[in-house]
This record gives structure tokens, sequence and C-alpha cells, in this order.
């Protein structure tokens, strides 16, 4: 048995960032799959959000996948996840910010909305941050395959698993990623040659199929729930 557990659920986003850090340090762990829709009374139990991911250690039990990634980050420094530079550091955390409180709920919200004029001012919302994490983002760094420069990052983990989603808000929305954002389609197509990422991932239409209650207003989960308040 391995010192790690790590509860999930293959269709969440946040679990499969979480799941990618797993992968990408190497760390041995146990895997459980919970069913969102019928969640076993142990899940309960140990989630007070009653979300994934849940990650389980000795006597820790830690939860919201930002925080399980930098404990990890933490426990098992090597490879490194995060800059060693204090101010780098600060700036990685600040793009996972954005993405934990712009563009995640953006990506929600707009799926979520049902009144149309609502709907565009929220597509044009998600436009603008796509264009805000080309411009002061990844467009400053050049060549550089990925959100900080040559090394996988915490911020693009976090930031990969609603990207690789992305069809969804194509599909239901007609929402594109504005063909200036070069930068922000060649960060894409490196994230989806990693092995982490292959391992991991799920077709577009997997994702259309798993986001259709979003898209239709029926979804009841603890995420929509969340997300038609954010």
């Amino acid at each position: 048995m391995a010192d790690v557990h790590f509860i999930a659920a293959e269709v969440c986003p946040f679990a499969q960032r979480t799941h990618l850090t797993l992968l990408e340090k190497g760390i041995e762990f146990d895997h459980s799959e919970v069913n969102l829709r019928d969640k076993p009374a142990w899940f309960e139990a140990i989630s007070p959000y009653s979300k994934v991911p849940v990650l389980k250690r000795g006597n820790d039990v830690i939860y919201e996948s930002a925080i399980i990634n930098e404990y990890l980050e933490e426990l098992y420094p090597e490879p490194p996840l995060l800059p060693a530079d204090p101010g780098q550091r600060a700036m990685a955390r600040i793009w996972i910010d954005y993405s934990n409180t712009k563009f995640t709920v953006r990506f929600y919200r707009v799926l979520l909305e049902k009144d149309p004029d609502r709907r565009r001012a929220l597509t044009g919302e998600v436009v603008t941050q796509l264009e805000f994490m080309e411009d002061a983002g990844l467009a400053k760094l050049g060549a550089d395959p990925y959100w900080l420069g040559k090394e996988l990052s915490l911020v693009d983990i976090d930031y990969y698993p609603h990207f690789e989603r992305f069809a969804v808000l194509t599909h239901y929305r007609g929402i594109e990623i504005p063909a200036r954002c070069t930068r922000l389609k060649r960060w894409l197509a490196a994230m989806r040659e990693r092995d982490s990422v292959k391992a991991t991932m799920h077709s577009d239409e997997y994702h259309i199929a798993s986001y259709a209650a979003y898209a239709d207003g029926s979804a009841s989960g603890t995420t929509a729930r969340d997300m038609r308040t954010a």
C-alpha cells in the first residue's frame, strides 16, 4: 500500500490537476474513484466540501486541488514544480489565483448562464481573459514552452485541465481561442505532448457529453452550485 491515497473522479478537471502533479513527480499512490452522482458515505465523511480531489497521507487529509499540489511540492520537492526564487514563486501563485478566481469561474458561468444578454457579456469576458493570458503571461516568455519558462510548473498544471475541456465552450457557446493567441496555442500543444497529460486526458467528445447538464442548465452538483454564486 502506498503512503499517498488519491481520491478523485476522472471527469473532474480539479482532480486532474492533482493527478498530473502526482505523475509528474513520480509519486507512488493508491487511487480511488468516486461517482459524483452517488457519493459514498465514507467520502462525504472526509471531504467537507463534498468535492474531489482529496489526498490522504498518514493523518493528513487534504482537499482543494491547488492546496494539495503545494502540499505535494513541499513533501516531494523533486522535480520542482515551483520556482526557487521568492519573486517568481509569488508570480506563480498570482497566475494560479487568476486561474482559480477568474478564468475557471467564467468557464462555468458562461456555461450555466441562461439569459442571452448576460451570456454574451460572459463570452466577452472569457475572450478578454484569454487575451490577458496571452499578453500579460505567455507572450512575455518568448520561445519557452511553458508558463514560467523552460520547465513545467504548477501554473501549467493548474490551467491545463480546463483548456483540455475548451471544446465544451466551443461546442455549447461558440467560444474559440482567439487567432492572435498564438503563444497560448503553442503552450497547449506542448502540454498535450507530456506523458502525464496523455495518461489522464479524454477526448473532446467525452468532455462535451460530460458538460451537457451545465450547458442546458440542469447541473445540480457541488461545483455547479458553487459556480452559480461565484
